[in-house]
C-alpha cells in the first residue's frame, strides 16, 4: 500500500537508505544531482539482488526443480507488480527488455517491419532522446518511409499545432517522450494519444523519465506502447519494461530468435510462444526483474504524492536560486516540468564547469544529453543539467549554486 501522508516522508531516513549518498567523491562529500542519467540505488533492492543470488539462483521457466520454480515463482511476481504499478491490464502486455532504448528498438523493428512500408510516415517529436530518434531513421530507411519531426518551441514545449498538422493517413506511429531528459518539460501526451487515435494511429510513449517521478496509468493514458528503465527508476541496471497492447503484440513478429519465445522448432517450421514470452527470447535479467520488483515497492512506500511533492518543491528552490547567478541561463523553461534543470553560463564551457563542479564533490551532467537536435534547436554545444531524486534536499542545491559560483570566478 502507498504511503502518501506528508508527515510519513522522512528525507534524512530515505537519504540512509540510499549507501552511496555516504561516499565521497574527490575527498568530499558526494552530492548526486544526475539521477536522470542513472538513479542511485536504495539498501533494499541491493540486498534483495545480493539475496537472490546467495540463496535464489537458478535458470527460470525451465526448470522442475525447486530452485528452479521459486526463481520463476519471484520472476512472474516481479511481472505482476509492475502491471499493478502501471495498471497494465493483462500480465501478457508486460514484457521486461534491457531497458527503455530496447523497448524502442523492439517496437521499430517489429512493428515496422509489420505495419510501415514504402510512402508511409512516423512522426516523433525535435525534443526526443537519440534512442527515440535513431531505431525509427534505420525502420524509415529500410522501409522507404518518411520521419517527420514536430518541433518545439522557445520554452522547451512541442508545438502542438504543427504536431497534429503532421498527423494524417500516412503516418503509422508517433513515438514521443513522456519527459524530456534535457529540459525536463512534461509533455501533454494523453491529448497528443487521443488526437492521433481519432485518426486509428498508435502511439508509443518513451516513460524512462517519467516513471521516477508520477505515477503512470498506462489504462488511463491509453497508450498503445508505453517503456521506461528500471535504473532510471532505483532499481538495477540493463534490465527495463516495454508495456503494449495485446491487440498489437498479438500481430507483430517476434524481436528476437531463440529459445523461450518458441512453442515448437522443427527445421521446416517454428511456431511462437504466447505473450509475453514471444518477445522474451533466451535467459533473462533474472536478478535484474526480480531487483526492478523490488524497487517498485520501495516506490510504493516512499509514495508517489510524498515523491512529486518533495521534488516540485525542490525544482522551484533550485531555479529561483539558479536564476540570482548573473549570466546563467536556464535551457527549457516549460509550464509543466519535472525535477531537472538545464543551464548554460555567459563564456563558461559547460563541460569546464562540469570538472569543476566534480572536483568540488557534486556530480552533474554535462554536455548534449543524447539530444544532439534539440542542442542545434538551441543553437548550443550543450548545457551543465541538474536532476534531482526525492533523495536529494535544498542543501544539494545550495551546494551547486556556491560550487557554481567559485567556479564562474576561476574560469572568468
Amino acid at each position: 500500500m502507498e504511503v502518501t501522508a506528508q508527515q510519513a516522508f522522512d528525507i534524512e531516513k530515505i537519504r540512509k537508505d540510499f549507501p552511496l549518498l555516504e561516499q565521497e567523491m574527490n575527498g568530499k562529500p558526494i552530492i548526486f544531482l544526475d539521477s536522470a542519467a542513472s538513479s542511485q540505488k536504495p539498501a533494499q533492492v541491493i540486498d534483495r539482488l545480493n539475496d537472490y543470488y546467495r540463496t535464489g539462483h537458478a535458470n527460470v521457466h525451465r526448470g522442475v526443480y525447486q530452485l528452479s520454480q521459486e526463481a520463476t515463482t519471484a520472476f512472474e511476481e516481479a511481472r505482476e507488480l509492475v502491471r499493478q504499478f502501471i495498471n497494465a491490464p493483462s500480465e501478457k502486455e508486460v514484457i521486461f527488455v534491457r531497458g527503455c532504448t530496447e523497448g524502442i528498438n523492439l517496437v521499430a523493428s517489429s512493428y515496422g517491419r509489420k505495419f510501415i512500408n514504402q510512402g508511409d510516415a512516423v512522426l516523433i517529436t525535435a525534443m526526443e532522446h537519440h534512442s527515440n530518434i535513431v531505431p525509427w531513421q534505420m525502420i524509415c530507411e529500410e522501409r522507404g518511409a518518411e520521419l517527420r519531426v514536430a518541433p518545439v518551441n522557445d520554452a522547451g514545449e512541442i508545438d502542438l499545432d504543427a504536431l497534429y498538422e503532421l498527423l494524417d493517413e500516412r503516418v503509422k506511429i508517433v513515438s514521443l517522450v513522456h519527459v524530456s531528459n534535457a529540459l525536463g518539460t512534461v509533455n501533454p501526451v494523453k491529448a497528443i494519444i487521443d488526437r492521433a487515435h481519432e485518426l486509428n494511429i498508435p502511439v508509443l510513449v518513451d516513460g524512462a523519465q517519467a516513471i521516477p517521478h508520477t505515477q503512470v496509468d498506462v489504462q488511463a493514458l491509453d497508450a498503445d506502447f508505453y517503456t521506461f528503465s528500471g535504473h532510471k527508476m532505483f532499481g538495477p541496471t540493463g534490465i527495463g519494461v516495454l508495456y503494449g497492447k495485446e491487440e498489437w503484440l498479438e500481430q507483430m513478429p517476434p524481436y528476437h530468435g531463440g529459445g523461450e519465445m518458441i512453442k515448437t522448432v522443427t527445421f521446416e517450421k517454428t511456431t511462437y510462444n504466447e505473450l509475453p514470452h514471444k518477445f522474451e527470447a533466451g535467459t533473462p535479467d533474472i536478478s535484474g526483474v526480480i531487483g526492478l520488483g523490488e524497487a517498485v515497492k520501495y516506490m510504493q512506500s516512499v509514495g508517489y504524492d510524498n515523491i512529486s511533492r518533495h521534488e516540485h518543491e525542490l525544482l522551484v528552490y533550485a531555479t529561483e536560486q539558479l536564476e540570482q547567478i548573473e549570466g546563467l541561463r536556464i535551457i527549457g523553461t516549460a509550464k509543466e516540468k519535472a525535477s531537472v534543470v538545464s543551464f548554460i553560463v555567459d563564456g563558461v564551457h559547460p563541460y569546464d564547469l562540469g570538472a569543476i563542479l566534480d572536483k568540488l564533490g557534486i556530480a552533474v551532467r554535462t554536455g548534449h544529453h543524447c539530444t544532439q537536435p534539440l542542442m542545434a534547436r538551441y543553437e548550443i554545444p550543450g548545457t551543465v543539467r541538474a536532476s534531482f531524486a526525492f533523495y536529494n534536499n535544498k542543501a544539494d542545491i545550495d551546494a551547486l549554486v556556491a560550487g557554481i559560483n567559485r567556479a564562474v570566478l576561476m574560469l572568468k
